[in-house]
């Protein structure tokens, strides 16, 4: 018996479109806004849009909404670009609103002169008030019922340049009694006198984004116009454009989908400009931020960020889900591909005191215990090793199986060895161990079988590669009040910077390449990598959280 296919609403639109034959192929778009980075909320959006065009052999477009030109930037076009790559998807045609700048002019004419839209000279204090409330409805336009000679000739100066910002719109003529604020003779035309980042100084109008919106959709020949739940009362206004506009075969049809919060994490490109501006953070790439530039650099695979999206799924409410699950899904997909190595974070010396000074051994570590074929590499052993400070304690609790006075540990891979002593330093602290080795006990040694309950990663002084270490945490306080300005809402210890040691394998490798530390998590090389020092970044630490919340 087939298995039943459960479709969302989205997918039963499109099967049904195709069925019916309003549509003979899925074209849908991305559209957005070159005023910033994405983030992971953006992510939704693309994933659905290319997405769909995909499972229906469609195509999706690529297109960016630049008509605000005083906010974007060619920076923020070519990042966008970048992060979809980055995700594994691929769009039919990359356009820009500005491509259909005439083609709109064209259709505000034909608005104005078939008497549906006119130039109003209302402040924008004044449109409010005339605009009326939800519960009274609104006042005409002084302007309103202007003949459409007149307007067309205002409209023209305005496109001619002859007057300054916020002298006129040309607003739609709609419905003021509308129980829909959006259809209240919106403004779809202003006039900014901003130099545009493709058209340069040709334009000194630019239409608005509700007008816009719709005659790009139409002008690709896009079928389904898929947007977040916050423009499903701007739909009756995209219709109004298409049919006042058109014909258009096919028409689009915009359907809408819920986003997404994520438990402690800022989702608002105003907010996290603001980060950025006032230097909280390191730019938009910064491994805290929740932008996908951000996330890249951290080190989360670009596949457990799509199956993340799988996860969340289509919805028609706007639900909060727990970041745990993002990071579930990180760790599924590192879990049998990240190379294991040793990597002490917070050293402290060991020395093994009856090991020969001269002495160097290999043993031999598996790179990945959950892939076989990962193979294994050899890791030398020396008199001096590091481990990592919480690995030893003076005056331990009795369940503690980590190094302490008279207690034994396995170093992995390695010995087992006997703690004998330790040194204080000048700070305090201890800064050395003194422990005598086993040598029946190496790992794999026949009749090496006896066993103690605590097994220590290490790294050997002899070829030590000195690094640095970035542990991230949220962001945001646990406690996070929104009314608070965003330089208060900061986690402080957000960043923790530590220097460590890794075995030789880690020193020299390719930025953007994926490791487990051994009990430590997993972690990323950064861009800020060194021959002498490389840098990582913590994608993500070994405990999973998630799969106790989701049981």
């Amino acid at each position: 018996m087939a298995e039943e296919r459960i479709l969302n609403f989205i997918e039963e639109k499109v099967e049904s479109d195709l069925a019916s034959g309003r549509v003979r192929s899925v074209v849908t778009r991305f559209p957005p806004e070159p005023n910033g980075y994405l983030h992971v909320g953006h992510a939704k959006a693309f994933c659905i849009d290319f997405g769909i065009a995909e499972k229906y052999g469609g195509v999706c477009n690529l297109r960016f909404d630049d008509t605000n030109p005083s906010k974007e930037d060619t920076e923020y076009v070519n990042a966008i670009q970048e992060d979809i790559r980055w995700l594994g998807f691929h769009w039919a045609r990359l356009t820009y609103a500005s491509d259909f700048f005439d083609q709109m002019y064209a259709c505000a004419e034909k608005l104005i002169l078939n008497g549906d839209a006119y130039v109003c000279s209302l402040t924008p204090e004044e449109m409010r008030l005339y605009r009326g409330t939800l519960t009274e409805k609104g006042t005409p336009s002084p302007r309103r019922d202007t003949s459409p000679e007149e307007n067309l000739a205002l409209f023209r100066r305005m496109k001619a340049g002859e007057f300054a910002d916020g002298a006129y719109v040309l607003r739609a003529k709609i419905d003021m009694d509308s129980p829909n604020m959006n259809m209240r003779d919106p403004v779809i035309y202003r006039i900014l006198h901003a130099r545009h980042h493709r058209t340069g100084d040709k334009w000194c109008i630019y239409p608005m984004y509700d007008f816009a919106h719709p005659l790009e959709d139409a002008f690709e020949g896009v079928t389904h116009s898929l947007c977040s739940l916050e423009f499903e009362d701007h739909r009756p206004l995209y219709d109004w454009v298409i049919a006042h506009c058109g014909p258009f075969d096919p028409a689009p049809q915009q359907t809408e989908f819920a986003r997404f919060n994520l438990t402690r994490t800022l989702m608002s490109k105003r907010y996290l400009r603001a980060l950025v501006e006032k230097g909280v953070v390191d730019g938009w790439d910064d491994p805290r931020m929740p932008t996908l530039t951000a996330m890249r650099r951290r080190g989360y695979p670009p596949e457990a960020i799509r199956e993340f999206m799988t996860r969340v799924g289509v919805a028609k409410s706007v639900s909060t889900v727990d970041y745990a699950m993002l990071e579930f899904c990180v760790r599924e997909w590192l879990k049998p591909r990240a190379t294991r190595l040793m990597c002490v974070a917070d050293p402290i010396r060991l020395v093994l005191t009856n090991y020969p000074a001269d002495k160097r051994e290999t043993v031999k570590l598996e790179n990945n215990g959950d892939d076989e074929t990962a193979g294994v590499r050899d890791v030398t052993f020396s008199r001096e090793l590091y481990i990592e400070r919480e690995d030893f304690m003076i005056d331990a609790p009795s369940k503690y199986f980590r190094l302490k006075p008279g207690g034994e540990v396995r170093l992995k891979g390695a010995y087992i060895v006997k703690c004998t002593g330790w040194h204080v330093g000048e700070d305090g602290r201890v800064d050395e161990v003194y422990a005598e080795y086993d040598p029946t006990s190496l790992s794999g040694m026949e009749g090496a079988a006896r066993k103690v309950k605590g097994t220590l990663h290490w790294v050997s002084a002899a070829d030590a590669v000195p690094c640095r270490i970035r542990l991230y945490d949220f962001l945001l306080k646990a406690d996070d009040d929104d009314t608070l300005d965003i330089t208060e809402r900061v986690n402080p210890d957000s960043l923790t910077v530590k220097n460590g040691f890794i075995e030789r394998a880690g020193g020299a490798l390719p930025v953007g390449t994926r490791l487990q530390f051994i009990r430590n998590g997993y972690f990323c090389v950064d861009k800020d990598s060194t021959e002498e020092l490389p840098v990582f970044n913590r994608i993500v630490g070994l405990k999973d959280t998630w799969a106790k919340i989701s049981k």
